[in-house]
C-alpha cells in the first residue's frame, strides 16, 4: 500500500522498550533459544516500565518505613538545586541508628518547589515529610545543610524553624547543626587569593578547547610530540576536584603549550607562561591544591563516620603548619613542583599557608564544638573519664577496665562494639555513640544525587514528571532490596485484570 505521492508509509517507530525488547530476543535467539519466548512475553511499554518504577519506589518506601519505627535517632542532610526546568528540587536524606546500632541511610523525599525557596518554605516542605513519614520531633539528632542564608537565618531560617519544633516537642533535646565539611573546607581555598593564577589558567584552557579548531590542532600538536597527555581538562566551580585537576594538567603541559602558542602565533596574549614571578605562584598553586584535593577525596563518600571526617581535617591543619615551618626553613619537600622553581619568594607563600591554617580554624567550628564528643566515641578506651561528662565518667571506667570490651574493641567494627555492650550496664554510652554515628558530616549523598538527577531529566527528557523523578532518584540511589517477587506478582494479578 502506498501514499498519494506514491512512497511507501513510514513504519511505526518504535518506543525504547520496544527496542530493547527486540535487541533482547534477538540476543536469546542467538545464545539462548529455548529462553526467546520468555523475552517475547516480557512488556516493556511505557506505561508498563512507568508503572514498575512507580510500585518498586512504593515499596522502598514501605520498607523504609518499617526500619524508620525502630529509629532511636535520626539525622537529616539537605540540600537544594534546580533542574533543567528550573524547578527548584529539595532533597532530603535520613540517616537513622536503632537499638542494635544498625545504620539506615536513604533518600527521605525529593520535594519541588514551585514558588519561592524561602526559610518558610523549605521548612513546610520539611515538616510535611517528617510528618507523613511519621518521624517523631524528638529523636531528630542532628541537620547537615550547605549553608545557605535561606538555611541557616537567624530568625526565619530552616534551621531556627527546626530547633524550635523539636524544643517545642522535647525541651531537653538539643539539634546539632552541621555546615557540610565538604563544602567548608572548599571554601577555604579562597583565602589563598590565587585569582591572579587561576584566571590566566581558565582563559588559557578555554583559549584551546572552546575552538574546535585549535582545539583540534592542540591534540595533534600532542601527539606529535608524545606529550604525557593527551588533552587539557576544563575548570568547573561547581565540581570540587577540578581546580587542582586543571592547574596540574596545565603544568604538566606548560612546555608543549608555549610551544603550540609559538605556533599560532598567540604567545604574546599569555606573558605569564615567559614570567618566573607568575610561574613559581604557579607552581605554588599546584602543589597547596594537591594538598586539598587529598583531603576532599578523603571526606567524600557515603556512610562516612563524622568523627572520621573531622580527624582528616584536623590532620590537615597539622599538616598546614608542617608545611609553614618547613618553607620558612627553605625545604620544599611537600612541594614538589615549587621545588623546581628558582625564583621562591619564602615568605609569601609561608604568610598563604598561615592564613590558609587560620581559615580553617575560623571555619568547622560547629564540629569543634562536638569533638570532644567525636573522639569520645570514636576512642572511648583512651578517654580520660575525668574530662568527660559527669553521667559518662563511670561508664568509661568500667569500659576501660573490661579486658573483653577492649578486645571487642579492636575486632570489632565501631557501631557494631557498641551494639555488643549491656544496655543496662553502659545506657549513657550507648545513647552518646547512637547520637555521633548518626551524624551527617556532610551534603555529598545529595550532590551525588543531584548528578543523577541531571543525567535523568536532561534536554532530551525534561518533561519527567516530578513525582517520576522522585521514584528514579529513589530507586538509583537506595541501599533497601524490594521485594521483586511481591512485585512480581502484583504486576501480574493487574496484567491480568487488564
Amino acid at each position: 500500500m502506498y501514499t498519494k505521492s506514491g512512497s511507501a508509509p513510514a513504519s511505526k517507530p518504535f518506543s525504547e522498550g520496544e527496542f530493547l525488547k527486540e535487541c533482547m530476543v534477538e540476543t536469546a535467539d542467538l545464545l539462548c533459544p529455548e529462553s526467546k519466548v520468555k523475552f517475547e512475553n516480557i512488556s516493556l511499554s511505557r506505561r508498563t516500565v512507568t508503572r514498575r518504577v512507580e510500585l518498586i519506589d512504593e515499596d522502598i518506601v514501605s520498607e523504609l518505613n518499617k526500619k524508620a519505627e525502630s529509629f532511636n535517632l535520626y539525622s537529616l542532610a539537605l540540600d537544594e538545586s534546580n533542574d533543567i526546568k528550573d524547578t527548584a528540587q529539595l532533597l532530603i536524606f535520613i540517616r537513622g541508628i536503632n537499638d542494635s546500632f544498625e545504620i539506615t541511610e536513604e533518600l527521605l523525599s525529593m520535594e519541588s518547589l514551585k514558588g519561592k525557596t524561602r526559610g518558610e518554605d523549605l521548612y513546610e516542605q520539611v515538616s510535611a515529610v517528617i510528618e507523613r513519614m511519621k518521624l517523631p520531633w524528638s529523636k531528630l539528632a542532628s541537620f547537615t545543610t550547605d549553608g545557605s542564608p535561606n538555611l541557616t537565618g537567624k530568625n526565619v531560617g530552616l534551621l531556627k524553624r527546626i530547633q524550635n519544633k523539636v524544643k517545642e516537642e522535647n525541651p531537653d533535646q538539643d539539634v546539632i547543626l552541621l555546615h557540610c565539611i565538604i563544602h567548608q573546607q572548599s571554601l577555604c581555598k579562597s583565602v589563598l587569593q590565587l585569582n591572579h593564577v587561576v584566571d590566566p589558567v581558565v582563559k588559557l584552557v578555554n583559549f584551546i578547547r572552546a575552538r574546535g579548531l585549535n582545539h583540534r590542532q592542540f591534540i595533534t600538536f600532542l601527539e606529535e610530540t608524545d606529550a604525557d597527555h593527551q588533552d587539557l581538562l576544563y575548570h568547573s566551580r561547581v565540581r570540587w576536584l577540578s581546580l587542582g585537576k586543571v592547574c596540574q594538567r596545565v603544568w604538566e603541559l606548560k612546555e608543549e603549550i608555549r610551544s603550540f602558542l609559538e605556533l599560532m602565533g598567540k604567545s604574546d596574549e599569555f606573558p605569564e607562561l615567559s614570567d618566573e614571578t607568575w610561574l613559581c605562584d604557579f607552581a605554588f598553586a599546584v602543589d597547596i591544591l594537591s594538598h586539598m584535593n587529598e583531603l576532599n577525596v578523603k571526606l567524600q563518600g557515603k556512610d562516612q563516620f563524622a568523627h572520621d571526617m573531622y580527624t582528616n581535617v584536623r590532620a590537615f591543619k597539622s599538616k598546614l603548619t608542617l608545611f609553614s615551618r618547613q618553607m620558612s626553613n627553605k625545604s620544599f619537600a611537600h612541594f614538589p613542583t615549587l621545588a623546581m622553581q628558582k625564583a621562591r619568594n619564602v615568605k609569601k607563600y609561608c604568610k598563604s599557608l598561615d592564613d590558609l591554617h587560620g581559615e580553617f580554624c575560623r571555619r568547622f567550628t560547629d564540629f569543634e564544638k562536638i569533638d570532644k564528643s567525636l573522639q569520645l566515641v570514636s576512642s572511648p578506651l583512651s578517654q580520660d573519664p575525668e574530662t568527660a561528662p559527669h553521667e559518662l565518667q563511670l561508664e568509661l571506667i568500667d569500659l576501660q577496665s573490661d579486658s573483653v570490651s577492649k578486645e571487642k574493641f579492636k575486632s570489632l567494627k565501631l557501631n557494631d562494639f557498641y551494639a555488643s555492650l549491656n544496655e543496662a550496664t553502659f545506657p549513657n554510652l550507648r545513647r552518646t555513640a547512637q547520637k555521633m554515628l548518626a551524624l551527617f558530616g556532610s551534603t555529598y549523598v545529595c550532590e551525588q544525587t543531584f548528578s543523577v538527577m541531571n543525567f535523568n531529566k536532561a534536554r532530551h527528557r525534561s518533561r519527567l514528571t516530578d513525582q517520576h523523578l522522585r521514584s528514579i532518584l529513589r530507586i538509583a540511589t537506595t541501599k533497601l532490596t524490594p521485594d521483586f517477587d511481591a512485585l512480581a506478582k502484583k504486576g501480574e494479578q493487574q496484567h491480568c485484570s487488564h
